[in-house]
C-alpha cells in the first residue's frame, strides 16, 4: 500500500516561513479531522481506519509531500478536485489577523491521508514547495 498526505501551498512574494508553517499544519490537520466524526456526545473524535490508506498513514510514518502554485484559482482548482474524487481535503483560510493587512486570504489545500496514486492524479503536475 502506498498511502501520503499532500499539502499544497499558494505562494506569496513576502510571507514568513513560519506563516507558511502555520498554514501547512492548519491544512495537514484539518484533512485529517475531515475523516473524523464526532461520537454521539459530541464528546469524543473518532478517525475511522476501515479505510486502510488512513490506518497504514496513521500508524506509520506520516508521509507528507508539499507542493505550491502560484494562483488561488490553482489552489480552488485542486481543492475542488479532490472534493470531486472524494478525497480527505480541507482549504484554509488565514483570518490575515497577523498577515495579509487584514483581509482573509486563502492560503493552503491539504489532501489526505489517502492512496498515493489518487492524490498524484491531481497534484502530479505541481512542483515541490
Amino acid at each position: 500500500m502506498n498511502s501520503k498526505q499532500v499539502i499544497v501551498m499558494k505562494k506569496f512574494a513576502s510571507l514568513r516561513t513560519g506563516k507558511y508553517c502555520a498554514q501547512a499544519a492548519h491544512a495537514s490537520m484539518g484533512a485529517l479531522l475531515s475523516i473524523g466524526k464526532l461520537d454521539g456526545y459530541g464528546d469524543n473524535l473518532i478517525i475511522p481506519l476501515h479505510n486502510p490508506f488512513v490506518k497504514e498513514w496513521l500508524t506509520g510514518a506520516f508521509k507528507k509531500v508539499t507542493l505550491y502554485v502560484e494562483t488561488e484559482d490553482e489552489l480552488l482548482a485542486v481543492y475542488e478536485a479532490a472534493k470531486k474524487s472524494n478525497l480527505p481535503v480541507s482549504l484554509i483560510k488565514d483570518s490575515g489577523l497577523t498577515e495579509f493587512n487584514g483581509v482573509p486570504t486563502i492560503t493552503a489545500v491539504g489532501i489526505g491521508p489517502a492512496n498515493a496514486s489518487d492524490i498524484d492524479a491531481i497534484t502530479g503536475n505541481l512542483k515541490l514547495f
